[in-house]
């Protein structure tokens, strides 16, 4: 059984941004959950030939922030993340595991030239943190237009999806979550 979600900041985000992302973690997952500032040896993961950092790498720092089998880890970072098979993710998680890592970079508008839009980063970077979150309790991609775990490989995939997991997903998220 899961008895808490820690949101990990190493990211710019306020404190009222991080509040918002609280809640909506909270209201989905149904468990307490906690903000922790953290530091991450970035210098680790850069990958100086592609300008980005190794979200794998990156991750298994992560994982040494867990005190138990009991919670599960998000970190949330402004860096542009890759894994080498892919120009670039979103967020990465462990599949049934403990830990998840979401980055604010390419969700931003201003990534794609555009005009700055807090709310839309907000909600663009909750659904990501609900969607590998989902991955940590074993669910995979949907094929749910709408559902927050349908695969996304551009920004405009996120804006058409909910927040919430379908209800497949939800079942199989009650299912897996003790």
């Amino acid at each position: 059984m899961i008895n808490a979600i820690y949101i990990l900041n190493a990211s710019t985000l306020q404190e009222q941004d991080l509040d918002r992302i609280v809640h909506t973690v909270k209201t989905i997952f149904r468990v307490p959950v906690f903000v922790k500032q953290v530091g991450l040896d970035f210098g680790s993961a850069f990958d100086g030939s592609r300008g980005q950092w190794n979200s794998t790498v990156l991750l298994s720092q992560i994982i040494t922030n867990s005190v138990g089998d009991d919670e599960k880890l998000v970190a949330i970072v402004d860096v542009d993340l890759f894994i080498p098979v892919l120009t670039f993710v979103f967020g990465e998680a462990q599949f049934k595991g403990t830990a998840a890592i979401v980055s604010t970079h390419r969700l931003a508008n201003q990534f794609y030239g555009l005009e700055e839009d807090k709310q839309q980063l907000l909600q663009r970077l909750e659904k990501e943190i609900v969607h590998e979150l989902g991955h940590t309790f074993g669910l995979y991609h949907c094929r749910q237009f709408e559902c927050v775990m349908r695969s996304s490989t551009y920004v405009g995939e996120i804006d058409l999806k909910q927040v919430f997991p379908c209800q497949d997903c939800q079942r199989l998220l009650l299912k897996n979550f003790s």
